[in-house]
């Protein structure tokens, strides 16, 4: 399946695909429900859980965005079997989120909440990739509405469904707890290198039971 560098980025490894996939030109609009209308003045980015002061932070719009700020080229790989490779993706990163509202020292998983309650589970280490990255844009331009705009969740090594969009906050959890999908009959990990696209596919371990 390739050296875990030439993973990163499909581009960089002669459009490798992980098992199952199709190369896209483009890229597809695919979301549950509707697409939720941006009110910036309402609009704020929480952590809260198990954070290490028990307390929770939050920021606005405006702040949000004027946190660290930083590119990633990363592949994209969809569930529905396409993969759009190569593409420019910037915005806050995971790791200046965790600098700035540490997790506990027990805390194994996160759930990122989005816009209607929207929420997908990630193993802390998954999270804490130097690559994970609060998007804003992409390709040098703002992410569109249908896209996620103001911000979505990029985690380059897992199917994109654990990046929502229009992120609303991170919940630090002390154990694993399944997300919108994952309870739907998705893989709780969701790996495509592995092609972990269903629960069914779940070797003990993987997560906690349905």
């Amino acid at each position: 399946m390739g050296h875990p560098q030439e993973r990163e980025s499909g581009a960089a490894a002669g459009a490798e695909l992980p098992p199952g996939q199709r190369l896209q030109r483009g890229w597809p609009v695919t979301h549950y429900g509707p697409v939720p209308k941006f009110r910036p003045e309402r609009w704020e980015f929480r952590v809260f859980g198990a954070t290490a002061d028990g307390g929770k932070r939050t920021w606005t719009h405006e702040e949000f965005t004027a946190l660290p700020y930083t590119t990633v080229v990363a592949d994209l790989h969809c569930v529905t079997k396409y993969s759009m490779l190569g593409a420019e993706w910037g915005g806050v990163p995971a790791s200046a989120v965790l600098d700035l509202a540490p997790p506990a020292p027990d805390v194994t998983h996160v759930m990122v909440w989005a816009e209607y309650g929207f929420s997908s589970n990630l193993r802390l280490s998954d999270f804490c990739s130097e690559r994970t990255l609060f998007a804003t844009h992409k390709d040098g331009e703002l992410l569109t509405a249908e896209h996620g705009f103001p911000v979505r969740l990029i985690v380059p090594h897992l199917y994109a469904w654990k990046g929502p969009k229009w992120v609303r906050g991170v919940e630090y959890m002390t154990a694993d707890r399944r997300g919108f999908w994952e309870e739907r009959g998705y893989h709780n990990i969701g790996d495509p290198w592995k092609e972990q696209r269903y629960s069914y596919q779940e070797e003990p371990g993987d997560g906690p039971e349905l």
